[in-house]
């Protein structure tokens, strides 16, 4: 198992499967790149003892409950537009490309799925990343101002990442203060961009 598909089975739902080959996870996770091991390892540690319902809540809360941080990335990009289904589209025949097969009823869009793609595909897994990078920096902040176990996870992902270019940081920020587009007046925004972690307290 790739250090890449051990990052994609921390962020897919914590089912009993899941659950009873983390020692593998794990194990994989330690020949992960030396910037991502420390926050990998802080993980492990704050879900250390936790049964898998309580472990199955934490995932919930963070990334089902929690607009802000769904991981669903073109829900922060594109909204409730109708663009959003072209997206998903051009995603889903990206992933059929490099074999990757969709279970019933998951999108293309889903952060697990798109590093997923990476292991199997890294030059389009690794395009397709950097184009949704503003929504994947918006999911990191929002589980570090919740202070989610998750964070670490996010953490450790985005360091095997290039570092930010100007533009992604600033659709990063204007996703933080506008929301995504077509969103409805009145739901709660998304965090400031002054809460985003700084690039450089991560490498």
């Amino acid at each position: 198992m790739r250090a890449d598909l051990a990052l994609s089975r921390l962020l897919s739902f914590p089912s009993a499967d899941l659950l009873a080959d983390e020692a593998r996870t794990r194990a994989v996770c330690e020949d992960a790149p030396r910037a991502a091991r420390e926050p990998l390892a802080r993980y492990f540690d704050e879900v250390h003892g936790l049964d898998e319902l309580e472990r199955q809540r934490l995932y919930v809360d963070a990334f089902d409950f929690d607009r802000r941080a769904s991981l669903h990335l073109t829900a922060h990009t594109h909204g409730d537009r109708r663009q959003r289904g072209g997206r998903l589209i051009d995603l889903k025949l990206r992933l059929r490309v490099a074999g990757v097969v969709l279970t019933s009823g998951e999108l293309p869009d889903h952060l697990a799925v798109l590093i997923e793609l990476r292991a199997l595909a890294p030059a389009e897994g690794a395009s397709a990343l950097a184009e949704l990078r503003p929504a994947i920096e918006l999911i990191r902040a929002r589980l570090h101002e919740v202070n989610s176990p998750y964070r670490h996870v996010l953490d450790a992902f985005c360091a095997t990442l290039p570092r930010l270019t100007r533009e992604q940081r600033s659709a990063a920020e204007r996703l933080a203060t506008d929301g995504p587009p077509g969103e409805l007046v009145g739901l709660e925004p998304f965090a400031p961009a002054e809460v985003m972690p700084r690039e450089e307290s991560l490498r």
